[in-house]
């Protein structure tokens, strides 16, 4: 799937709160569906790489524009 499924609104929250929210989003998504996440915390480029090879996801995109960071991110198995 290409698109985004699910969209996480994590701005504006410290961590762990956007690896938190990006976690229980991703568990209600198939393998293969894709969840774009929206991130303030500084910590995020760091985290989430982290997050992604630790429960087996791939890390799609990750970009910066000002202080938003944006994700997206693919279930994997």
């Amino acid at each position: 799937m290409s698109e985004a499924v699910v969209e996480v609104d994590a701005r504006d929250l410290l961590c762990p709160m956007p690896i938190l929210r990006s976690d229980q989003a991703m568990a209600g998504l198939r393998q293969g569906d894709r969840m774009r996440i929206l991130a303030t915390d500084p910590g995020f480029k760091n985290d989430l790489p982290a997050w992604c090879a630790v429960n087996g996801h791939s890390l799609i995109q990750l970009s910066r524009k000002g202080r938003l960071w944006t994700a997206v991110v693919e279930k994997g198995a």
